[in-house]
């Protein structure tokens, strides 16, 4: 399965719902700009390392509403500590789909400690996370996300990236129109 697969599959489950959806930095936030571009998709365009972090605290604050981060293993590696904090606030709308291709495909495809030794699934259960699934194939991410407003996803992804178009919406629309959203009961 390639990231843009994922992307799609998670696109399928929330796009009608009032989920909102936050985006890894990078190529990733193209992927879902190209698949669906609605106001509650929050596409990181300069923190690497944060999406899993700031859906957290989107999650924390806006109770009501299903929160799910799409990020990246480079990017969780950059961040490992959110892991722990997912665990010991454990909100029960939180869902975070890391999309672990073994590589910081929006730089070059460098690989990544999980190409080598580092299992993520492994690490999100160490740090105290209960609800941890690691899936390979879009059927079984489809079924996870069917069942699912919380836990974490660990998505073995294909290298490589998807040839995709920039994203046509400058940041400040992009900040202010999920602000909208995010707002929005």
């Amino acid at each position: 399965m390639k990231r843009i697969d994922a992307i799609r599959e998670i696109v399928n489950e929330v796009q009608d719902s009032n989920a909102l959806l936050i985006a890894n930095i990078g190529i990733p936030c193209k992927e879902l700009y190209s698949v669906c571009d609605m106001p509650n998709n929050f596409y990181m365009l300069g923190s690497m390392g944060l999406s899993s972090s700031i859906g957290l605290g989107l999650a924390l604050s806006q109770a009501e509403r299903k929160v799910v981060s799409i990020d990246g293993d480079g990017s969780v590696l950059m961040n490992m500590g959110t892991l722990a904090t997912i665990a010991s606030q454990a909100p029960s709308n939180y869902l975070l789909v890391i999309v672990d291709n073994g590589a910081y495909g929006s730089t070059g495809n460098q690989p990544t400690a999980t190409s080598m030794a580092t299992d993520l699934a492994q690490v999100a259960k160490a740090a105290g996370n209960k609800d941890v699934f690691e899936v390979n194939d879009p059927e079984a991410l489809r079924k996870i996300l069917e069942k699912r407003n919380s836990g974490i996803i660990v998505v073995k992804a294909e290298l490589g990236n998807e040839n995709v178009p920039v994203i046509k919406i400058c940041p400040d629309e992009i900040k202010e129109r999920f602000m909208a959203e995010a707002s929005r009961q």
